[in-house]
């Protein structure tokens, strides 16, 4: 806890306990190997082949025993010719056989000798070089040896691991089903684009942020648009989507206002956990649980701020870790890098902050000028974020912990 304010967890403590209430999807699907990109393997992958399965040739060029290719010069008779996708037969000694690349090696030859090597010769070759047994060859198995697993469950998959699966022969593959989430705002000041934009009122950006986060992450999204500022819309609205969600996330209205709903109305509808977390931005997050009215388990529920950069970075670096863990990734925690700083921070917070900034030119890291939680193009400028303890001044030159956005927005 914060020993300045007890009620306030710290990020760690926060993140912890987020992961923690975070319950993997029971429910698995099998969909198409080229439909798969982004899901989760629900099942390890076993290979039922080698890849790849015959010993092979790794260039153009001639196939030989290194017992009949003593010396630069010799000159054999070319017996058969092996495309990829045909299998050879036997070599027959003082022979060589005309290879092409990813063709089986056949029988009896030991080494592949590379065509620049050889100069043709009417039905003969001659063989420029004295090759070593295994020369250019590429067994069996080297990729993948049959009866591995190729993929783990847990895995995020990307387009090299549905390769991977292809290369075994998956036409299919086992994933946990995507995370049903309700999405919506609250804020009587808050309007679309295209709308007109009367005094006091704002665009609302966080919805086509959290949205496209969301997004990102596999989730299947039920957008609720804008709830009004008052207690039993609220309430109405959480109701509904506890019916048919995994998660509730809202942006909005978690502060401790008159007009901020979201606490008393999740505290009505199930149970609420009311973290104040010490990180900057984004203090106030609410984490709970919507009772479903039909009995069954409900739905989590997660409030963030509604300061767009505060939205923005509690999602990241909280929801992000909770959404891929609720989807059975295993390893869900972003990777910081050292890098030193091009800029001085001379007036820290006490809280963990979590500063927009990107690597320039010499490598160093440098950072947005405003850091306020309005300042919204700070996160486009930006291509990941300081991660800097409570009460850490940076001066220039320093090493900093550097988390790319590589590691955060998919």
């Amino acid at each position: 806890m914060n020993p300045s304010n007890p009620s306030m967890r710290s990020f760690e403590e926060a993140r912890v306990a987020l992961l923690a209430a975070a319950v993997p999807l029971a429910t698995i699907e099998n969909v198409p190997t080229a439909e798969a990109l982004g899901r989760v393997l629900a099942v390890d992958q076993v290979s039922g082949l080698n890849v790849p399965p015959l010993d092979n040739s790794q260039m153009d060029g001639y196939a030989v025993r290194c017992t009949d290719v003593a010396a630069v010069g010799v000159r054999l008779a070319v017996a058969q010719r092996i495309p990829a996708g045909s299998v050879g037969h036997t070599l027959v000694p003082g022979s060589a056989a005309r290879i092409f690349t990813g063709a089986p090696i056949p029988a009896g030859a030991d080494a592949v000798v590379m065509q620049e090597l050889c100069a043709h010769d009417g039905d003969h070759v001659l063989v420029n070089h004295v090759p070593r047994v295994g020369e250019w060859i590429r067994r069996a198995g080297e990729d993948i040896a049959l009866g591995s697993v190729v993929l783990r469950a847990g895995l995020r998959l990307n387009p090299q691991m549905l390769g991977l699966a292809a290369s075994v022969g998956c036409a299919t593959l086992p994933v946990i089903r995507r995370l049903r989430v309700a999405l919506f705002s609250t804020g009587d000041e808050l309007v679309m684009p295209g709308e007109p934009l009367p005094p006091g009122a704002i665009y609302n950006s966080n919805r086509y942020v959290l949205r496209g986060l969301l997004e990102a992450l596999g989730c299947q999204v039920s957008d609720l648009g804008i709830v009004p500022d008052n207690l039993e819309a609220t309430r109405a609205v959480l109701r509904e989507a506890a019916l048919q969600h995994d998660l509730i996330l809202t942006s909005g209205g978690v502060s401790v206002g008159e007009e901020d709903h979201i606490k008393p109305a999740v505290s009505a509808e199930g149970r609420l956990d009311s973290w104040l977390v010490a990180m900057k931005p984004g203090k106030p997050v609410a984490v709970g649980r919507i009772r479903d009215p039909a009995g069954r388990a409900g739905a989590a529920f997660i409030g963030l701020p509604g300061n767009p950069v505060s939205s923005f970075v509690t999602f990241i670096m909280l929801v992000r870790p909770f959404v891929l863990s609720s989807q059975g990734v295993t390893d869900c925690l972003p990777q910081a890098i050292p890098l030193q700083a091009a800029f001085d921070w001379r007036r820290p917070d006490r809280r963990r902050e979590f500063l927009r900034a990107r690597i320039g030119p010499d490598g160093r890291v440098e950072l947005f000028p405003h850091q306020g939680p309005g300042i919204l193009r700070s996160t486009v400028w930006a291509d990941g974020l300081v991660d800097n303890p409570p009460g850490q001044a940076i001066t220039a030159g320093d090493r900093v912990s550097f988390i790319p956005y590589s590691e955060l927005l998919s």
